[in-house]
């Protein structure tokens, strides 16, 4: 009966523990920051239906981030909607879709829900979470019809480079000629202090997709504002479409808050980069600390990494006492399977709590470590 598996990951927007690194978010937009410049226009915002592919100021601010035309844009309820408009539009039972694991989960469901033949592309830990081009050749087929890539990954934070996702789209586009390629960018902004933003794979060509929201980079996921550039027209209004049989349009107050929130984009994503990068900052010295115990892949984008217990240190009833302590310490961390990978991996995220709130709960986390290996 059930069309999407359950997974625990719906805990995280249930009450959260008072450490909670477990969140791949930086700290959440305050509303009362986007009022002095726009509270009459807002207080004049008539709350009807919006329109099916989204409000046009907001298309052409995200349009002008992205150098493409405002018709390219189409507006989601959060990048997750995007993602699975693209699983329901490209997707019937027996195509195959071939997606980059450990994933958010919610991706992967998508596909399997519309009755696609989910292929995974693995990724690990020991290898950094780098992809492996010969590998996904072997999983494309002339069945494929979706590519379903993040960059940065979730739970990763590690990014694929231009020239790669070059690489695959000519891949692609030798052996499985009737795919799309997504791209979910949605930490893609999330650099550290004066790093470069990664440029959009956008301009790839017709046949790639990209998704992003204004959930990560921006601390505002309350909006529920996403949205996907689709360079090809007949996609794009299969997207628009499938959006107005599923929701109709987006909340005009959400699409007027998130124009709002991209005229300041750049002050408030540069603000947050400073927080990240002083945030990893201590998180990077606190693993080198812990480094007999506990290892981890260093993320090139976003408020989230990979740390696994040493195998060697930790074995499974080792792991259950960890998990245990963690609780008992009211920390949270996410759990590898969460994503598909390995147990003694978790995503830490560093990104929600003040440098002093992340360095206690780091201090929990290291507690937690001694007693496990007791």
């Amino acid at each position: 009966m059930d069309r999407f598996p359950n997974n625990d990951i719906i805990s995280l927007i249930s009450s959260a523990p008072r450490h909670d690194l477990a969140e791949s978010v930086g700290p959440n937009l305050r509303l009362d920051a986007l009022f002095d410049s726009d509270r009459a226009e807002l207080g004049a915002l008539q709350l009807g239906y919006g329109t099916a592919a989204g409000d046009a100021a907001l298309r052409a601010q995200i349009a002008t981030r992205y150098d493409v035309n405002a018709g390219d844009v189409v507006i989601t309820v959060g990048g997750m909607h995007a993602l699975f408009l693209l699983a329901l539009t490209l997707c019937r039972p027996g195509d195959e879709a071939v997606i980059a694991q450990p994933a958010f989960p919610l991706v992967r469901n998508a596909l399997g829900a519309v009755g696609a033949t989910v292929r995974s592309l693995a990724l690990n830990f020991d290898t950094g979470y780098r992809l492996d081009v010969r590998a996904l050749q072997a999983l494309l087929s002339p069945k494929t019809r979706i590519v379903s890539l993040a960059s940065p990954q979730n739970p990763s934070g590690v990014a694929i480079s231009p020239s790669m996702l070059h690489e695959v789209a000519e891949l692609m586009r030798a052996h499985a000629p009737d795919a799309w390629l997504i791209v979910d960018e949605t930490y893609r902004e999330a650099a550290y202090g004066v790093d470069p933003t990664a440029p959009s794979a956008s301009a790839l060509g017709p046949r790639v997709v990209t998704v992003a929201s204004l959930s990560k980079c921006h601390g505002a996921a309350g909006l529920r504002i996403g949205w996907a550039i689709v360079r090809d027209a007949t996609l794009r209004q299969s997207l628009v479409t499938a959006k107005f049989n599923t929701v109709i349009s987006c909340s005009p107050l959400d699409e007027a808050l998130a124009v709002a929130v991209l005229k300041q984009g750049e002050h408030i994503v540069a603000a947050r980069r400073q927080h990240l990068a002083h945030n990893l900052g201590t998180l990077e010295a606190w693993i080198g600390r812990h480094a007999e115990r506990i290892e981890w892949v260093p993320p090139d984008a976003g408020a989230l990494c990979c740390v696994r217990l040493k195998p060697q240190v930790y074995d499974d009833a080792a792991l259950q006492h960890f998990r245990t302590a963690l609780h008992e310490c009211d920390v949270r961390l996410a759990p590898g399977p969460w994503f598909g990978d390995e147990p003694r991996v978790f995503r830490l995220g560093f990104g929600l709590a003040t440098n002093a709130e992340l360095a206690a709960a780091l201090d929990r986390v290291g507690q937690a470590l001694e007693w496990a290996a007791a």
